[in-house]
């Protein structure tokens, strides 16, 4: 029986971190010549637009996938699903220590894959996507072996290559992409500072720092909070009536304030620094609960004070008036997140 190849894609970290561009270009340097495997390398994911050719690219990679980025894995799964590229939940054993999951991990990707908790993802293809988050290690190695497990254990998948696929991309868009040696050059030229014009033509196109919230849809239950609370036009919905973030442009850098009021934790912002609302599974001193209902700061303030505050900042700031509790707050959820907290209080660990 054929085995199905496994196309590995990394996407690159902001900045020019020599350390981050090393481990990059040991991993693709090591798979380029790697059975059962096509290596590729893109700009980071979620700096790219939907249009960007890196996006182009991803969309029409055909079978199973390996997504190797420096977002945790429930981040990177849902930027992907929002550019459009998915495919069922594939298991990988690495974990950084913000995304530990418990011993009924399994269950729990079974349920993210079938989407059971939330509303679910669209037009999801028949084929795996490993997300793996290029922070839990600075050793190649330890990627190397990850993918090699992935791909021994898809050595007896049989794919329909062509079943999913909508569409292909010209294929002076993709070679960029196709050849990771010639981009590994051009980066380290680019880096070094002694690139020719015909050196930048082969990397991919800029991108720039971008900030906008991306929705599980594994979790997310379709209450529409998020578009009550967000006044700045972020949210909408499709035909369907299901969620989805239409303008994102408009979200204002920094502020995560409507994943605080998520009552389903389902708004991740991957570029923040607080584990849970970048898409870490999350976990709290052995006990697992809901976590968006303890996104508040050290002041003592609630996930929801501490939302109204960031929103009212920022409606200041575009030369708006604040508004406080009065919009787009529901009182049912502020009681359930006082009676959490409470809850908590109470718990001798």
């Amino acid at each position: 029986m054929a085995g199905a190849r496994v196309t590995v894609v990394i996407s690159q970290a902001q900045g020019r971190n020599p350390v981050k561009r090393q481990l990059e270009e040991d991993i693709a340097t090591a798979l380029i010549a790697e059975p059962g495997v096509d290596v590729s390398l893109v700009p980071h994911l979620y700096d790219m637009s939907q249009d960007h050719t890196g996006y182009l690219f991803l969309r029409s990679v055909p079978g199973n996938l390996i997504v190797l980025s420096w977002l945790y894995e429930r981040a990177t799964r849902w930027t992907l699903d929002r550019a459009g590229v998915r495919g069922q939940v594939g298991t990988t054993v690495l974990k950084s220590a913000d995304d530990e999951l418990d011993e009924d991990a399994d269950d729990d990707n079974e349920k993210e894959s079938s989407g059971s908790d939330g509303i679910g993802s669209l037009n999801v293809p028949d084929r795996r996507l490993y997300c793996i988050d290029l922070r839990v290690s600075e050793s190649a190695s330890v990627y190397l072996n990850e993918i090699r497990r992935i791909v021994n254990e898809n050595s007896v998948q049989v794919v329909d290559l062509m079943s999913w696929i909508g569409g292909s991309p010209k294929q002076e868009q993709l070679e960029r992409y196709l050849q990771p040696e010639r981009m590994l050059e051009a980066r380290r030229a680019l880096d070094s500072g002694t690139a020719n014009h015909q050196d930048k033509v082969s990397l991919p196109e800029d991108t720039g720092r971008r900030w906008y919230p991306v929705i599980d849809y594994s979790r997310c239950t379709n209450c529409m909070e998020c578009i009550d609370f967000c006044l700045f036009g972020v949210y909408g919905v499709d035909q369907l009536d299901r969620i989805l973030v239409e303008q994102q442009d408009n979200c204002k850098k920094g502020c995560p304030a409507c994943s605080r009021v998520c009552p389903a934790n389902a708004i991740i912002f991957p570029q923040h620094k607080t584990p849970a609302i970048a898409g870490a599974e999350g976990e709290v001193g052995g006990v697992k609960i809901d976590l968006s209902q303890l996104f508040g700061g050290d002041t003592g303030e609630s996930a929801v004070e501490l939302a109204v505050k960031e929103r009212d900042a920022e409606l200041i700031l575009a030369g708006r008036h604040a508004v406080g509790m009065s919009v787009g707050v529901r009182q049912a959820h502020r009681e359930e997140i006082d009676q959490l907290i409470e809850d908590l209080d109470a718990l001798d660990f």
